[in-house]
């Protein structure tokens, strides 16, 4: 039932209101010197009910006879990939939606020679420097990309009843979430600006979800790794990850302010942190800082049960500003942190009565983070 919402989404009204988007991440080793480096590909449909057969930007600003400025509502299917650390970069791709072909039942997606399933993702994109230049409404750096990965979804995470037929089916919230793998195993290659990386699914720490909705949350929080260390044993758990995410969800346009999901997988098991699991008491407090030259996350999640506090930071350096634009036409994030190679710890400890037992702790690798609030004319 999980993969169901790995599916596309844009149906009624959402074709001309909404976006979909399926991301990959993971780790590759550069094939001459074994140099390891994070990447990210994202499949991204947006609006396509609006011009099935031409692409269609947002943030031009058309003027009316009175003088008024509107937004242009966009309408295409973006590819976006590329990579963090040194030179990191994120490189676009567009499609006019009428060269979108899905088949849902056994779910494939595919725009020119880019394609996405359940368990294969290929393709490639180039953007001349030029052009990259010329047009700002492209929000992509120059270069080029291509991959073909077989793709082994391991361990899942399904927030529940809020991405249920129901919550869907009425459009109750504004952005949805779904992580189908959050431990993923990537088998493949990458040639990254000229440059071939081969990708092992022992060492990718590989990392796959979805969202899609009318519009995005602000502020907007992303942790997730399956390469963690036990300090406690020194063996890497390789049947552990964790997955955060969220910020400020809208149902029904009412926001809920300052709300996270946080999930830990370990020995077997599924730890949920949830907020609307009120009968568990459960709560997920969260901050964002950049110090010096380091962004810097602290996520304390607990319930009746356990507690879970994930500390991480990563390199500003390492890190690019994500760009997306909102089905509206706005671009509403200035700076939207996004980076791979995130570090740190995680503690997880038992509730015993009024004392807490330490279960594991570990440090924390190849961390995928992501932090972001509108613009202040935005909100």
């Amino acid at each position: 039932m999980n993969a169901k919402k790995n599916r596309y989404m844009l149906k009624c009204g959402q074709k001309r209101n909404g976006y979909d988007w399926w991301w990959h991440s993971f780790t590759a080793y550069n094939k001459k010197n074994g140099e390891p480096r994070t990447f990210f590909i994202e499949y991204f449909v947006i609006n396509p009910a609006i011009s099935p057969q031409a692409i269609v930007f947002g943030q031009k600003k058309a003027r009316s006879h009175a003088d008024v400025k509107t937004l242009t509502k966009p309408c295409y299917v973006m590819i976006k990939a590329g990579s963090w650390g040194k030179n990191g970069k994120q490189i676009h791709a567009f499609y006019p939606t009428e060269k979108l072909i899905v088949k849902n039942r056994n779910f494939k997606l595919s725009a020119g020679c880019c394609s996405l399933s359940e368990t294969y993702i290929e393709g490639a994109i180039a953007m001349p420097e030029k052009e990259a230049a010329a047009h700002p409404e492209y929000m992509s750096d120059s270069g080029s990309m291509a991959w073909k990965l077989k793709v082994n979804k391991r361990i899942p995470f399904d927030v529940g009843y809020c991405t249920s037929w129901l919550f869907r089916r009425f459009n109750l919230f504004q952005m949805y979430w779904h992580a189908q793998g959050v431990k993923t195993d990537y088998t493949g290659s990458v040639v990254f600006d000229g440059q071939e990386y081969i990708v092992p699914p022992e060492k990718s720490y590989g990392y796959a979800d979805k969202n899609w909705g009318t519009d995005f949350t602000s502020p907007w929080v992303w942790l997730s790794s399956c390469n963690l260390v036990s300090q406690i044993s020194g063996n890497r758990l390789e049947n552990a990850c964790f997955d955060i995410g969220g910020g400020c969800p809208k149902i029904c346009k009412i926001p809920l302010n300052r709300k996270l999901l946080a999930f830990f997988h370990f020995e077997g098991k599924n730890y949920v942190f949830n907020f609307s699991h009120f009968w568990k008491k459960s709560k997920v407090d969260f901050s964002f800082s950049e110090e010096g030259d380091l962004l810097h996350w602290f996520v304390s999640a607990e319930n009746r049960s356990y507690l879970f506090d994930v500390d991480v930071y990563c390199k500003m350096t390492d890190s690019i500003f994500i760009n997306y634009e909102s089905p509206s036409g706005e671009k509403n994030f200035d700076k939207l942190w996004n980076c791979g190679n995130g570090f740190g710890e995680l503690k997880f400890f038992r509730k015993k009565h009024k004392a807490l037992e330490l279960v594991e702790d570990t440090k924390i690798y190849n961390c995928g983070c992501e932090y972001g609030e509108y613009k202040k004319t935005a909100q």
